[in-house]
């Protein structure tokens, strides 16, 4: 491919040779540079793709494209740019044939509901007869292959590739999660969102390597409205404003106050039989009855996502209603049936944000007891374990302190500071430090009408212990457990 057909839709400046020469492979990982190749020079965490200059005269590649001064022998062509990560994403795209093209592509940001909202429009497009890649938090969903993921949102490049295998398997439409890390490094350029949905907003990612303020994540966010079509937002949510700022696509509003182009009315909670949902009726952009099998008011909003934009692609009631009531996300409020007598629930929540809205969510339910079993990852910070423990021991009537992933760190010492925050409420605990053991204490013991929540590892199926990650899935362990008793 001609570096001149790669550069089209970028500002550049040719610094030394020329433009029209082949283009063998893009690369932008020094370790792959090779003769005849285009390198990319990111400015990575802790290394600095322009250092890899020299070798990539040395293994002749044909092109680099760099946004620092740089010192290159020989005949290699260097393209300067403002900032190569945005350049790398219209490059990439161009390279894997504009792929974005050929699909109808949905993206989600906010700080919570992007995963489940995606499984759940994935759900609702499916039974309506389309076939729907997914790129998201957990995995990528191409045909039959499921892909662990690394990132949120990939680099530029491995998302115009997977575009581009979404396309070649069949697939007709893509839902992914756009983080607001993604959007602030450029990962999302290069192609327009059919559809930007905007969740909710609340401080998150902010500090070192992250989002400098407040403020700045919410400029991040507010990208995806200007590479947009169709904008569906949350209303109810009190910086939607700020983040359709300046925004250039049409705005589309869903929540449960008045105004809104999609409302959710007449919410009831409802339990049966060890499992959680609630009802709702809608109003609006349609007018129907809904249940969702997970509980919350954050489930309705879920749900009213993926009805808006559901509702894009001219989906029928009854596919919405059916596939709202069939849809599961791996470790996000993952019901396992265990007994008509209690509820066994498996989340990742895994800082004290996350578990607070869990817990004040399970309350409302009136459970006769909210019993959250839990432990924090080691080296990470102490403060999240200290928070934790008191978030925990201020609404569970139970807490039972474990395991999860302690890395470099003493079991026990992690969980001795969980026990620091617990103390400075009244809430009641034991301690188990070995997380099977944990889960089967907390499956024996449970009682008519209790809330068990299996917190922090969701949907994780190891447990990282000095360096190695051993096999551990909770849903095979509940399973385990069960047929034994």
């Amino acid at each position: 491919m001609k570096l001149s057909y790669l550069l089209e839709k970028i500002e550049y400046k040719l610094e030394q040779g020329i433009v029209e020469k082949e283009i063998s492979q893009v690369v932008y990982d020094s370790r792959k540079i090779q003769e005849g190749c285009l390198f990319i020079c990111i400015q990575g965490m802790n290394f600095d793709g322009h250092q890899a200059v020299k070798e990539a005269c040395e293994k002749k590649a044909a092109a680099v494209v760099v946004e620092k001064d740089v010192a290159a022998e020989g005949d290699i062509t260097v393209i300067r740019v403002e900032d190569t990560r945005y350049a790398m994403a219209y490059i990439s795209a161009a390279w894997f044939g504009h792929p974005a093209d050929k699909l109808k592509v949905i993206g989600i940001t906010g700080t919570k509901g992007k995963t489940t909202t995606t499984y759940l429009v994935k759900s609702i497009l499916e039974n309506a007869g389309r076939k729907v890649g997914l790129i998201g938090t957990i995995e990528t969903i191409i045909g039959e292959k499921h892909i662990p993921a690394n990132n949120t949102t990939p680099e530029s490049y491995l998302l115009q590739e997977t575009f581009a295998k979404m396309a070649e398997e069949g697939c007709d439409t893509v839902v992914m999660e756009v983080s607001s890390q993604g959007l602030m490094l450029h990962r999302t350029e290069g192609f327009i969102f059919d559809y930007g949905i905007f969740t909710n907003l609340e401080a998150d990612h902010i500090g070192p390597g992250e989002h400098t303020s407040f403020e700045h994540y919410i400029s991040c966010k507010s990208k995806l409205f200007r590479q947009c079509r169709v904008g569906i937002i949350n209303g109810d949510d009190k910086h939607h404003l700020q983040v359709t700022q300046g925004s250039t696509c049409k705005i589309q509003t869903y929540g449960l106050q008045e105004g809104a182009d999609l409302r959710a009315e007449e919410i009831s909670f409802v339990s049966s039989q060890g499992n959680l949902g609630v009802k709702f009726k809608t109003s609006g952009l349609i007018s129907m009855e809904a249940q969702i099998s997970t509980p919350g008011l954050f489930s309705v909003y879920n749900a009213l996502t993926a009805i808006a934009i559901c509702l894009q692609f001219g989906v029928g009631e009854e596919e919405i209603k059916k596939s709202l009531l069939q849809a599961k996300v791996k470790g996000r409020i993952e019901m396992l049936k265990v007994s008509d007598e209690f509820t066994l629930m498996i989340d990742y929540a895994h800082n004290a944000m996350a578990l607070e809205s869990l817990l004040t969510t399970l309350k409302a339910y009136n459970p006769k007891r909210l019993v959250c079993l839990f432990g924090c990852g080691g080296n990470r910070s102490r403060s999240r374990r200290f928070e934790m423990g008191e978030v925990s021991g201020k609404l569970a009537d139970l807490t039972i302190i474990t395991s999860d992933n302690p890395r470099f760190e003493r079991p026990e010492d992690i969980m001795a500071d969980i026990v620091t925050g617990i103390k400075k409420t009244k809430g009641e605990y034991v301690e188990i430090c070995d997380r099977r053991e944990a889960i089967a204490y907390a499956i024996n013991n449970g009682k008519k009408g209790d809330i068990i929540v299996l917190a922090g590892k969701g949907h994780e199926d190891y447990q990282e212990i000095e360096g190695v990650h051993y096999p551990m899935d909770e849903r095979i362990i509940v399973e385990e457990i069960v047929s034994q008793k």
